[in-house]
C-alpha cells in the first residue's frame, strides 16, 4: 500500500497540508509560550510590588499599629501577619526556584535586608499540554522579611486558583487562517498542474488521433513552452506520416501500370511453364501491391463516426459468412449500447479477425464481454495457434508465421496489422491469446464512455 498519493496534485496538497499544520503547531506552541512568560512576568511584578510596599508601610508605622492594618493588606492569594512559627534554615534562605524574586526583593528593598523564602507544598507536577494552556505562576511559599525595628513581617503566598484557559477565540481564529491558506493552496496547485493534466490528456489522444486539435499555448512561461513544444511534435509527426503514406500509396498505385503491362506481354509468351511461372510472380506482386494500398488507408480513417449497435454489426457478419459456407457462431449474453465507432473500418478489422479464425482454425466463435469500462468482443477458434513468442510479433507489417511464398497460405501479412491499426485508432486495442482448451483468441477492447464519445474525432 503507497502511503504517498499517485497524482502530482496530491502531493502538492499533502505536502503543502503538512507545512501547514507544523507551522500551525509551532506557532500555537510559540504563542502560548510566549503567553504565559508574560503573564508570569506581570504577576510576579505584582507580587514583588504588593510585598515591598507593604514592608515599607509597615516600617513606617509603630509595631503597635501594625496589627489592625493587616485585615486592609491581606489579598486573596497574599496574606500578610506578624507571627510566625516559619523558621528559616541556615546557609539556605531560599530555594533556587525563588531566585528571581529574591533579587527583585532586594533590589527594591536593598540588598541588606534580611529575608528568606521556603517553598510551602508544591503543587503535582503537570503534564506539557497543561503547562501550554494554564497560567504559570510562583508556587506557594512563606517569606520573612526583617523590618527596620527588628521585628519580621510574614508572608503567606497562596497558589492562584488555576482556571483552564480554553483558548476558543484563538483557536477558530488559526482554523479559519488554516482553511483559508490551505483552499488558496489548493486553488493554486490546481491552477498550476492543471497544464500537466491537459498535456497528458493530449498525449493519449495523439495516439488515437494525429489531428487532435492542437493546445492552447498560454499561462506561465513554462507551460507555454511546453504547449508549443507538443504541438510542433504534432504538426511533424502529422507531416511524417502524411508524406509516408503518400509515397507508398503513390509507389504502390504507380506499379499498377507496369505491372498490367508485364502481364499483357507474358499472356504472349508460348511456353506455358514459364508464363505460369511469371504469372505467379506478378500475382504476387499485385497482391503486395494491394496489401499495401490496404495497409495504407487502415492508419488513416477517413469516414464519419456514427452510433453503431455491435450485435446489429455481428449478426450481419455471420449471415455473410454462411452465404459463403463459412459458419460463425455468435454468443448470447451482454449486449452493448450503441457506440460511436467508423462502421465500416470497425467491419473490416472484424472480417480480418474471422478471416484468420477461418484459415488457421476451425468453428469460429464471437462473444461480447463487459469489463470495467472496455467492450471486449472476443473472436475464437479451434485451432494450433501459434508460438507463445509470437503473439505479439505477428501484429507486425508483412511478418508471417508461414515462411513459403504461396500467399495463398501465408497471405501478405499486413492483416493484423490492419485490425490493430483500426482498434487503435477507436482508442482500443488487440491482443492474442491462447485458449484452455486449444486454439486462438483475439480480443478487441473498445472504451465504453459515458455519452457514447469513445473518444473519437468527429471528421
Amino acid at each position: 500500500m503507497r502511503l504517498l498519493p499517485s497524482s502530482l496534485f496530491g502531493r502538492l496538497v499533502l505536502v503543502l497540508l503538512t507545512g501547514l499544520l507544523l507551522a500551525q503547531a509551532l506557532s500555537i506552541f510559540i504563542l502560548f509560550k510566549d503567553r504565559n512568560q508574560q503573564r508570569f512576568k506581570h504577576q510576579e511584578k505584582q507580587l514583588i510590588l504588593r510585598m515591598t510596599e507593604t514592608v515599607k508601610m509597615l516600617d513606617s508605622l509603630p509595631h503597635q499599629k501594625r496589627e489592625p492594618l493587616l485585615a486592609v493588606l491581606n489579598t486573596l492569594r497574599l496574606r500578610v501577619f506578624l507571627n510566625s512559627n516559619v523558621e528559616c534554615l541556615e546557609g539556605k534562605a531560599y530555594s533556587p526556584v525563588f531566585a528571581s524574586l529574591v533579587t527583585s526583593l532586594h533590589r527594591h528593598l536593598g540588598n541588606d535586608q534580611p529575608l528568606c523564602i521556603v517553598e510551602n507544598n508544591p503543587p503535582p507536577t503537570r503534564s506539557l499540554i497543561a503547562r501550554l494552556f494554564k497560567s504559570r505562576f510562583h508556587p506557594p511559599f512563606f517569606a520573612k522579611i526583617q523590618l527596620r525595628d527588628g521585628h519580621w513581617v510574614n508572608f503567606e503566598h497562596l497558589h492562584p486558583l488555576e482556571t483552564k484557559i480554553t483558548p476558543w477565540r484563538l483557536l477558530i481564529t488559526l482554523a479559519v487562517l488554516l482553511f483559508t491558506v490551505l483552499s488558496l493552496s489548493i486553488m493554486t496547485v490546481r491552477w498550476l498542474t492543471r497544464p500537466l493534466a491537459i498535456l497528458a490528456d493530449a498525449a493519449e489522444h495523439l495516439g488515437r488521433d494525429i489531428h487532435h486539435p492542437p493546445l492552447s499555448e498560454n499561462g506561465p512561461t513554462e507551460v507555454r513552452r511546453a504547449a508549443h513544444a507538443f504541438n510542433l511534435m504534432q504538426t511533424r509527426l502529422t507531416r511524417y506520416l502524411e508524406d509516408r503514406a503518400r509515397i507508398l500509396t503513390a509507389i504502390s498505385h504507380d506499379l499498377k501500370t507496369p505491372l498490367t503491362r508485364l502481364r499483357l506481354r507474358v499472356e504472349q509468351l508460348e511456353d506455358q511453364k514459364r508464363r505460369d511461372s511469371f504469372i505467379r510472380d506478378l500475382d504476387e506482386m499485385q497482391s503486395m501491391t494491394a496489401a499495401t494500398l490496404d495497409f495504407m488507408r487502415g492508419l488513416e480513417i477517413v469516414e464519419p463516426v456514427q452510433l453503431l449497435d455491435i450485435r446489429a454489426l455481428l449478426d450481419s457478419l455471420q449471415a455473410d459468412y454462411e452465404e459463403m459456407g463459412l459458419p460463425v457462431t455468435i454468443e448470447q449474453g451482454y449486449t452493448p449500447p450503441p457506440l460511436s465507432t467508423h462502421p465500416q473500418s470497425l467491419k473490416r478489422c472484424l472480417v480480418n479477425l474471422i478471416d484468420n479464425a477461418h484459415k488457421y482454425g476451425k468453428n469460429v466463435k464471437i462473444s461480447l464481454k463487459k469489463q470495467e469500462n472496455q467492450l471486449l468482443m472476443i473472436v475464437a477458434d479451434e485451432g494450433q495457434g501459434i508460438p507463445e513468442a509470437a503473439l505479439e510479433t505477428v501484429f507486425e507489417p508483412f511478418y508471417r508465421l508461414e515462411k513459403s511464398r504461396n500467399r495463398a497460405t501465408g497471405g501478405t501479412g499486413l492483416g493484423l496489422s490492419i485490425a490493430r491499426n483500426i482498434a487503435r485508432a477507436h482508442g482500443g486495442d488487440i491482443i492474442l491469446r491462447h485458449r484452455a482448451g486449444g486454439g486462438l483468441e483475439a480480443i478487441i477492447s473498445l472504451p465504453i464512455v459515458a455519452g457514447n464519445h469513445n473518444g473519437l474525432p468527429h471528421k
